[in-house]
Formats: C-alpha cells, sequence, structure tokens
C-alpha cells in the first residue's frame, strides 16, 4: 500500500467517519488515532529513534509524512535523531529559534503486510482509550443515579451488567440476598462509583446502597423529585428491612403519607423492587431526642438520655416493649441507630429504675464515707445532682445553701469537708507515687495529677526515659480514656526526650 503526498485518499476519510459513527466518537479522534498509525509505521522504515509524524489532510484525505527534528542550544544536544543544535539548523532555515522545529518531507512507504498490522493496532489501541475516556467521562457525574442493564456475564458470582454505552460491575456483596439473576436478565441498580483504571472506566453498581432506596422513592413519589419533601437519612438491612426519614418544605403535606401514597401504592412498587423488603417511613426531627423517639418505631418510648459529645444515648422502653424495641436479631434499634447516627442503649423502666437507684446508693454512700454526713443529707446532695467530692468543694457556697434544709453554716462546713477529704486523697496519692519510685521530673512537668503518676508507676513507668520511650497511644491508655488528646501526648513525649538533645548543635531535632 502506496501512499503520496498528493494523491487524495477519500476512503481514510470514510473509514474514519464508519468507526466514529460505531464508536460514538469524534471523527477528529479517530483521524489523529490514524495520524499516530501511519507516524509509527514510518519509524518502522526510517528509524524507530526518529520523530516521524503522518498528517492526514481533513478534506481530501492525502497523507503527508515528515521527519520533525527539534532546535536546541549548540552545547545541549542529548539525541541527534530527534535533536538539531542551533547554528546548524540556521544554516538551513535562517532565523529559526530555539525550541522551533526543521520538518523535513518523506517520500511515501510502502506499508506492507507487517506496518499496516502495525498500523491497525495503534489505530485499534487508540480508539479504545478514547472511548474508554469517553465513557469515564459520562459516567463520572452520573454517580448517585440508577440505571437500566442488562446482565452480560457472570465471574464468581459477581454479575457484569451491559448498560448500552458500557459495562458496570453488580458485586455479589452489593446485590440483595436471596435474588438471583442469569444472563440476559433485566436489573436495576444504582451507581455508587465510578473509577478510571487503566483497562477502562470502573463502573460499579449496588442495590444494597441506601441511595438506591433513596432514588426508588424519588422515581416514585412526585413530591421528593420536585424538592417538596425531602430524605434526611436511610437505614437498611438489604432484602429484609429499612427506616428512612422525610421531611416537607410544605407544612400542608405530610411527608409520610405522601410517601405511602394511596392505599400503600407507592411505597409497594419501591418494596416490590427490593425484594419484599419491609420499609418503616418515620417524620425526621431537628430535635435528636424527638428523632430517636420516631426512629425507635413501632416501640413505644416512654424517655432519652443523650450523651450528644460522645454521639450515645439511653432508650427507656416499657417492660412489654422490650423485645419489639431491639428487634428481632437487634434488627430494629440497630436500623434505628444508624438512621440517627447515635449509638442506643436500650432499658426497660424496670431496669432503669433499678440502675437509678443503684447509682443512688452509690453515690449516697460516697458523701456519707467522704463527708462523714448522715443519708439524709447525703440523698439531698444526690437528689440535687451532685456525683462527686469535687463538685462539692468547687461549688459556690450560696448555691449549696440554696438546698432545702441546708443554710450557710451547713454549706460551709460540708465544703471544709470536701476540701479536707480531697486533700487527704491527695497526700495519700502523694505518698503512693513516692512508694512506687516515680521521679519527681515527672511531676515537674506539671501536666500529671496524682493519680496519673500513680497510674504511670503502676504500669512501670517511673523516670523520664521511661515516658520519653513511650508511644502516644500507649500514654493515653495507661491514663484512661479521655485523660489526654493525642497531641497533648505527643506535646508530654517530646518534652520528655528534650533532655536527649541537649549540648547537641543546632539544639533538638524538628
Amino acid at each position: 500500500m502506496a501512499l503520496d503526498h498528493a494523491i487524495p485518499r477519500p476512503e481514510f476519510l470514510q473509514v474514519a467517519e464508519a468507526v466514529a459513527r460505531e464508536k460514538m466518537i469524534e471523527r477528529e479522534e479517530v483521524l489523529e488515532a490514524m495520524e499516530l498509525a501511519m507516524g509509527k509505521a514510518g519509524r518502522q522504515t526510517y528509524g524507530q529513534n526518529k520523530d516521524i509524524r503522518a498528517e492526514i489532510d481533513r478534506k481530501t484525505g492525502a497523507v503527508k509524512l515528515s521527519r520533525w527534528t527539534l532546535v536546541v542550544p549548540d552545547d545541549a544536544v542529548e539525541d541527534e535523531e530527534t535533536q538539531m543544535p542551533l547554528r546548524i539548523a540556521q544554516k538551513i532555515k535562517p532565523g529559526i529559534q530555539v525550541g522551533e522545529y526543521i520538518v523535513d518531507p518523506l517520500p511515501p512507504i510502502d506499508f506492507g503486510r507487517i506496518g499496516a498490522q502495525t498500523a491497525k493496532q495503534v489505530i485499534v489501541q487508540r480508539v479504545r482509550e478514547v472511548e474508554r475516556k469517553k465513557q469515564y467521562e459520562e459516567y463520572k457525574d452520573r454517580v448517585g443515579e440508577i440505571v437500566n442493564g442488562t446482565v452480560k456475564r457472570t465471574e464468581y458470582g459477581n454479575l457484569m451488567v451491559d448498560l448500552g454505552r458500557a459495562e458496570a460491575l453488580l458485586r455479589r456483596d452489593e446485590c440483595i440476598p436471596r435474588e438471583a439473576f442469569k444472563n440476559g436478565d433485566r436489573v436495576r441498580a444504582y451507581i455508587y462509583d465510578v473509577r478510571e483504571e487503566p483497562r477502562g472506566p470502573q463502573i460499579f453498581l449496588s442495590r444494597t446502597h441506601p441511595g438506591f432506596l433513596a432514588k426508588l422513592f424519588a422515581q416514585e413519589v412526585p413530591e421528593i423529585y420536585d424538592g417538596i419533601i425531602e430524605i434526611k437519612a436511610v437505614a437498611r438491612d438489604p432484602g429484609s428491612r429499612a427506616k428512612m426519614a422525610v421531611i416537607s418544605r410544605d407544612s400542608s403535606i405530610d411527608p409520610v403519607g405522601a410517601c405511602v401514597g394511596m392505599r400503600g401504592s407507592r411505597v409497594q412498587a419501591v418494596v416490590a423492587e427490593l425484594q419484599g423488603e419491609k420499609i418503616d417511613i418515620i417524620p425526621w426531627s431537628p430535635d435528636i431526642a424527638t428523632f430517636i423517639v420516631n426512629a425507635m418505631a413501632p416501640a413505644e418510648v416512654s424517655k432519652v438520655v443523650l450523651d450528644e459529645e460522645n454521639k450515645r444515648c439511653e432508650v427507656v422502653v416499657p417492660d412489654e416493649q422490650l423485645s419489639l424495641a431491639i428487634g428481632r436479631r437487634g434488627q430494629n434499634v440497630r436500623l434505628a441507630s444508624q438512621l440517627t447516627r447515635y449509638d442506643i442503649d436500650i432499658l426497660t423502666e424496670a431496669g432503669e429504675s433499678e440502675r437509678r437507684q443503684e447509682d443512688f446508693r452509690r453515690r449516697s454512700s460516697l458523701f456519707v464515707e467522704a463527708l462523714d454526713v448522715d443519708d439524709v443529707i447525703a440523698g439531698l446532695l444526690v437528689t440535687e445532682g451532685y456525683g462527686s467530692i469535687e463538685e462539692i468543694a468547687e461549688v459556690e457556697d450560696e448555691e449549696l445553701a440554696s438546698i432545702e434544709g441546708f443554710d450557710e453554716n451547713i454549706a460551709a462546713e460540708l465544703k471544709r469537708r470536701a476540701l479536707a477529704h480531697l486533700e487527704a486523697k491527695e497526700a495519700e496519692l502523694a505518698e503512693r507515687r513516692v512508694a512506687l519510685g516515680v521521679d519527681d521530673a515527672l511531676l515537674g512537668l506539671e501536666v500529671f495529677t496524682n493519680a496519673q503518676l500513680v497510674a504511670l508507676g503502676e504500669a512501670g513507668i517511673k523516670t523520664m526515659d521511661d515516658l520519653a520511650d513511650l508511644a502516644s497511644d500507649e500514654l493515653i491508655e495507661i491514663l484512661g480514656e479521655g485523660a489526654m488528646d493525642e497531641e497533648t501526648a505527643n506535646a508530654v513525649i517530646m518534652a520528655a526526650r528534650a533532655h536527649w538533645f541537649e549540648g547537641e548543635e543546632g539544639g533538638a531535632p524538628a
């Protein structure tokens, strides 16, 4: 197959048009792939190390082959095949500058069987790359959409789904339990990730993702699609049960009723797609306690005790509601926890009452023993919410005296006894620290309490070097949860290591 600079080759343009239509890519991209292939074939004839380029005329299809040589400074030639010193280039083309190219036209070549095969491989490869890039660009912004496809084949239980313009992966663990698909089956799924990989874009589908349920409702409920009703949270046990929290931006529209539909028509359409998965639709509330109560449905809740800092809560339910609140295999409380993003502990009213009484007894005993008071005074302190000797020692006299039955004299005496108890406890801890052999240098850091120094001593950390050898997580574990954050622990350990670098030129390392 011979190529001539002047001979029109309309067949090249026809081939480019046909490939572009078939692969649904731009004609220009196909022509660029053909130029790349012809350039590679040209290098097989004129030298693999030369910069040989082909150019196809976009109107006639005529092919021009040429050698490109980069002009570089006289002392900067690294590759004589592709570079030319400026002084020689200016003899060939006066006025040429560094960074420009000398372009030499080449005679036509005969591809031959091997050359033609090479060109074909390059074109196919290049077109495939363009096709993959186009697929990635098309699907990367479609994460969060529902797509319909056909099962193309099964690989180790994972389904390869033909989406028409691309192929996607539906892994076995992203399918609803007990559902089975055969080759040729239609499948509906949610795009949860699109990644660009060397073998092409990887589109990952899911039928278990909470977003799948939310998008199905958006298709069935016009109010959700229009933004009048918003889905705030979804929690799923795929194929078994789900909870969905909704809120309406229009006070005249009931969000739960709109999602259920007339005689349950809307929710049943979603249930059918999810293989009979039961769906609880609950009203969302900005008040977290109210939201938790709603999320625990169908169980009734007597009381909610929140720990917002640690995202935990205790839910108290009537004794007869315990099994309903927990659900089969813990399903109800688990889904409520996922929905609210709070760790939920369930107590019965009887259990909560018993625990409250035990807590009352424990704190009363603490005050009786530490403050040398009778059960009545100890009980009054606990009832008012005091839980430790430190709280008694730090409270204002007026606040303590305001407790019914107390006066200023009783308040002052209670504070005196609390302070005396804490001083005695500190002295005892200091003695214990000395007995354990904890170095005074650790006390000199002024970051540890005597109780923490005792804990360090009992763990075998008695000197600066012992402390310096610790990692931050080890120090935090010894001191106990909440005693110190990681940043502070690192600073303390670095302070303990400071003496290792004393006298070194430049001081301690950064």
